[in-house]
């Protein structure tokens, strides 16, 4: 199983992103992914989750309505668009590959890939 994101940059507040999450080794159409990210000093807390199996989505509150997680299964790659970015968004992100169900706790996720930082400047 390999996840490896991408897409991270510096953007000023406001402004967007796109990471992606390019995923090998195992039955996209089956398994959860998730988005996560970690802050200096601060524990990994989750971002966004898809679970194929159920189609469901599940995103925390802090990023409701400015982030969305997508697919692309015939790349098998995981999206997220972060638009509306804000300076407490900057994190390094990871995308992980869970079991089915959709979760935003890190611990549910055995898979990870190395992350990718995103800096919002004020």
């Amino acid at each position: 199983v390999q996840l490896q994101a991408s897409g991270g940059g510096l953007v000023q507040s406001g402004g967007s992103l796109r990471l992606s999450c390019a995923t090998s080794g195992f039955t996209f159409e089956t398994y959860a992914v998730g988005w996560f990210r970690q802050a200096p000093g601060k524990e990994r807390e989750g971002v966004s989750c898809f679970s194929p199996s159920f189609g469901t989505t599940d995103y925390a509150d802090s990023v409701k309505g400015r982030f969305t997680i997508s697919t692309d299964p015939a790349k098998q790659t995981v999206y997220l668009q972060m638009n509306g970015l804000k300076p407490e968004d900057t994190a390094i992100y990871y995308c992980a590959r869970g079991i089915i169900k959709c979760s935003l706790q890190p611990d549910s996720f055995r898979y990870w890939g190395q992350g990718t930082q995103v800096t919002v400047s004020s």
